[in-house]
């Protein structure tokens, strides 16, 4: 397959298709969002501290993350400890964002850079797949980044006032969400048994990893696992 050219602009059009795209992991994303309003509320957030973390952070796993790791009281070394954890989590971001830049680094800095702040896993891996396919319209990024993140601002608002019904989140699988979420889009990017030799590598390595040590260094350790493994699979082709 040839390589798509380097898209130049956005369309309208481009954007309905990406918004229609993006549809099927809706409800997912609501279901993700939902849990967060209620894991916050419970946490003792303020209804607007959990709208503005939910609208500014705009990252879901880092935001549960957070809220397991939120101190009673605030020091400057719980801050910087809560800093680190989110960014090492979001680090990801920083090789997904620069995967796009073939694509939309032709687009004006003032629509691509914005767009980027946006930018989640289901998105990338949907853009990811539309360009594959040939697709050059950079709307269709936008307009599955824009609905994505007005849905997972909504639906945190009734999950924070379901928090006073909902005793023990476990009950109903709340906690299970996340794993389910990310599962569910490892399908989008099957390519082979071959390919996920480092899916397993990573998972792998997190598990032992997470049993090994404290904290979150199982989310670094099994990324970098992963990516190592893929590097040799594609260098093997």
């Amino acid at each position: 397959m040839t390589e798509p050219t380097t898209a130049s602009h956005w369309t309208w059009h481009g954007m309905r298709a990406g918004a229609r795209a993006m549809t099927p992991l809706l409800p997912g994303i609501v279901a993700f969002s939902l849990a967060f309003g209620t894991v916050a509320a419970q946490k003792g957030l303020s209804f607007g501290e959990s709208l503005v973390m939910t609208a500014t952070v705009y990252a879901g796993l880092s935001q549960f993350v957070a809220l397991q790791t939120w101190p009673d009281h605030f020091t400057l070394g719980e801050i910087a400890a809560l800093a680190a954890v989110t960014m090492t989590i979001n680090l990801r971001f920083v090789l997904m964002g620069a995967s796009l830049r073939p694509w939309l680094g032709a687009i004006p800095p003032w629509q691509s850079y914005p767009s980027l702040a946006l930018m989640t896993d289901g998105s990338w891996l949907l853009a990811l797949r539309y360009r594959a396919e040939g697709g050059h319209d950079a709307g269709f990024y936008y307009g599955m980044a824009l609905l994505n993140y007005v849905v997972w601002v909504i639906a945190v608002i009734p999950g924070y006032f379901l928090a006073s019904s909902l005793s023990d989140p476990k009950t109903f699988g709340i906690d299970m969400i996340m794993v389910a979420f990310f599962a569910a889009m490892l399908v989008t990017v099957w390519r082979g048994y071959r390919r996920a030799l480092a899916w397993l590598v990573a998972g792998c390595v997190a598990v032992a990893v997470n049993w090994l040590f404290s904290g979150w260094w199982f989310i670094v350790a099994g990324a970098v696992a992963g990516s190592v493994a893929g590097g040799f699979i594609d260098d093997a082709d």
